[in-house]
């Protein structure tokens, strides 16, 4: 069973690692959908006019209230006076009539005075003359509307008050007609006006002829513009804001009557229709395809460039659903009083992931956590993003991500629980500086606690989540090649004891499979780390092996070239037996398996040949596999280069690239790199940076003089 398990993860089960993949990209967008279902979800109620409200109901959309709009709207048009407009032909008109009066009055007076009077005329006669002729120059609307007696008064007025009384008569009648006099204002402006008139002294005739005047001049000429009127309130109406049910808007508090009015607006939002709106849902599936999408494109780009398999997919599975599991955790003990997305360990999932993964993947899955961490704290109000926690979640994954740039050790993920410390409480303070609110001491001081423990539970989670995707789905990570490359390790501690040569020849292979791997952007770490185990084999006879065989005679010349071959090429795998028993890392197991391929011992292969024509060669070559990634690849081409160069005395740079090349195109002829993902841009750059690490430790030194010529010298 677990070798199953073994070939699974490593994706010999199903060669094809996209059928996992379509497996668990379709997992992950169920467990997505279950999880965020009900923040999307529209509830509806069964409730009645005047029953009490169970629950606190908020609004899950914004929407007019058209009604209630429309009412403030009919308010505010009622509201609206009406406009009135002075008819200046009236005020005109009633100025000249008064104007016309007195300058008919007063041409009548010097007419009079001009002429001779008939003897046999009598005064009754002559005012009755004086009446006539007024009459006949004034205005027919005149004539009609004032009294006779009213014009004989002023006829017989003394000239000097009628002046007086024609001047204030003008400017009253003038500030009266300019302001207006609308219909039920005219008996109030003709008693305003007598009233203004009465303190002067005038001649009780003349005072009563322009009281009657006054009755006749004042008229009506402000009327109702219907016009304007209704362009005011079309005004005001246009002027009133739409009354609006926002979204998150409590309608009916619980324990709450629900009147008429808070039915209606339950009814407008479709929380009554009994109908749940399919449309966030069909939101929630496109953002689901949108991320699940692109995580696809970034699998493919990975599956190129760093490689693919079963485990790596199944990791990044198991660390999503945790996440989400954790944001769902958090958002169902939410509060409108705590903010609960504050301590969710969301940092774990970018630790995991940049260590068991990659940097980018991490980069890429921290956007797709912090998008739906704004989904997950919406309070369960349809519509609504939370986008503080989102912003929090993204600010808190990056600083892991970069905090664990360069990892030494495992202290580096507890050196990037504290800087996701720092960065939490950083983004804390800003939205406290960044709100509207006051500033609560005991407040902040709880959300910071909040951010620090979510800090505090990523480095814990992240350490104890570890040891389960490096044992239980063969993760390879870089904290686990840094344990493995200690020397104090069991294994390096039986290759440097029982066979020292084989260890510095190992260390050496592990510095040019390093430089190698950095200069194609392979893994260097995963190099050194197999280069190290890779000849572990040799511990078992290690007399056999020229470089342990220090100060002694060789003791394959006492053996047939046959049984010399089958010793040497046992060490492979008997080192990678050793290392499955050890429960090793898979890759290094390969590395150490395949660092020779299925290349030809020519050494004993042409010995052999010489005694027996006959000889088979695929009896002298290693059964392999040929290598199959980069690293075991290069650890190949490593281990051969370092053997060689150490056969030469006094290596000169031309010396050691031709070399180099020579290996290279011997392997790569011998069909040795078939398999790997070695291109031939990537051999010139190999061969480039084994050469140059070469040539820094074969590089020529100063040739000090001898100790006794030198004191000659002194």
């Amino acid at each position: 069973m677990r070798n199953w398990w073994n070939q699974f993860i490593k994706g010999n089960v199903f060669q094809n690692v996209w059928i996992t993949i379509g497996a668990s990209m379709t997992i992950l967008a169920l467990v997505i959908f279950l999880l965020a279902f009900s923040n999307v979800q529209t509830k509806t109620y069964d409730v009645d006019r005047l029953d009490t409200a169970k629950d606190t109901i908020l609004s899950p959309i914004s929407v007019e209230d058209k009604d209630k709009t429309q009412e403030k709207r009919d308010e505010a048009m009622e509201s609206v006076d009406d406009v009135y407009t002075i008819r200046n032909f009236i005020t005109n008109t009633r100025i000249n009539y008064m104007e016309e009066i007195f300058n008919a009055v007063e041409v009548i007076d010097k007419q009079e005075a001009s002429e001779e009077q008939k003897v046999d005329a009598t005064d009754s006669d002559k005012e009755k003359s004086k009446v006539e002729k007024l009459q006949s120059m004034l205005s027919e609307d005149i004539t009609k509307q004032v009294n006779p007696k009213v014009l004989e008064r002023l006829l017989d007025a003394p000239a000097e008050q009628r002046n007086v009384a024609e001047e204030m008569l003008s400017n009253a009648l003038k500030e009266a007609l300019h302001s207006g006099v609308r219909e039920e204002d005219v008996g109030s402006t003709i008693e305003k006006v007598k009233n203004e008139l009465q303190y002067e002294s005038f001649d009780p005739d003349l005072e009563e002829a322009v009281q009657s005047l006054i009755e006749f001049l004042i008229v009506r000429n402000s009327f109702i513009d219907e016009d304007k009127k209704i362009q005011a309130q079309n005004e005001a109406a246009n002027d009133v804001d739409p009354v609006m049910i926002r979204q998150g808007q409590v309608l009916v508090f619980q324990g709450e009557t629900i009147s008429n009015d808070i039915y209606e607006r339950l009814k407008l939002v479709g929380l009554l229709d009994g109908k749940s709106n399919w449309y966030p849902y069909s939101g929630l599936i496109l953002i689901i395809i949108l991320s699940l999408g692109v995580l696809l494109y970034e699998l493919k780009r990975m599956s190129k460039t760093d490689g693919l398999d079963n485990g790596k997919v199944l990791a990044i599975l198991f660390i999503s659903i945790l996440v989400f599991l954790m944001m769902k955790l958090g958002s169902v003990f939410q509060t409108s009083i705590d903010d609960l997305y504050y301590v969710v360990p969301v940092a774990a999932g970018a630790m995991l992931l940049t260590l068991l993964i990659h940097e980018r993947m991490a980069i890429f899955l921290s956007i797709v956590y912090a998008i739906f961490g704004t989904i997950f704290f919406n309070e369960q109000i349809p519509g609504t993003l939370n986008v503080e926690a989102g912003i929090y979640f993204m600010f808190s994954q990056l600083a892991a991500i970069i905090f664990l740039h360069n990892v030494k050790d495992k202290t580096s993920i507890l050196k990037a629980g504290f800087g996701v410390t720092v960065v939490n409480i950083v983004v804390v303070i800003v939205f406290v500086l960044l709100s509207y609110e006051p500033i609560s001491l005991s407040g902040t001081t709880i959300t910071v606690g909040y951010a620090v423990l979510s800090a505090f539970l990523s480095s814990v989670l992240t350490f104890g989540l570890m040891p389960f995707f490096e044992a239980g789905l063969g993760m390879l990570s870089d904290t686990l090649l840094i344990t493995l490359s200690n020397p104090n390790h069991p294994l390096l501690r039986k290759i440097l004891t029982q066979t020292p040569g084989t260890y510095h020849h190992s260390v050496m292979v592990a510095n040019l499979s390093e430089s190698a791997c950095e200069a194609i952007g392979a893994n260097g770490l995963l190099a050194r780390v197999g280069a190290y185990y890779h000849d572990l084999g040799k511990t078992k006879e290690p007399q056999y092996f020229i470089e342990n065989q220090m100060g002694m005679k060789n003791p394959h010349d006492l053996l047939e070239p046959k049984e010399s071959a089958e010793i040497i090429i046992a060490h492979p795998y008997i080192g990678a037996e050793m290392l499955r028993k050890h429960k090793m890392p898979a890759e290094i197991i390969e590395i150490a398996e395949q660092h020779h391929g299925t290349t030809l011992l020519k050494y004993f292969y042409h010995k052999a040949k010489q005694e027996n024509e006959n000889v088979q060669e695929m009896d002298y070559r290693y059964p392999g596999p040929t290598p199959q990634s980069s690293e075991a690849a290069i650890v190949c081409i490593c281990d051969s280069v370092e053997a060689a160069v150490r056969s030469l005395k006094t290596p000169s740079p031309e010396d050691i690239e031709n070399l180099v090349h020579s290996i290279i195109i011997d392997r790569l002829l011998d069909g040795q790199l078939s398999n790997s993902p070695l291109t031939l841009k990537d051999l010139e750059r190999i061969q480039t940076a084994i050469c140059e690490t070469l040539q820094g430790i074969f590089h020529s030194r100063i040739q000090y003089p001898e100790t006794k010529a030198a004191v000659k010298e002194a």
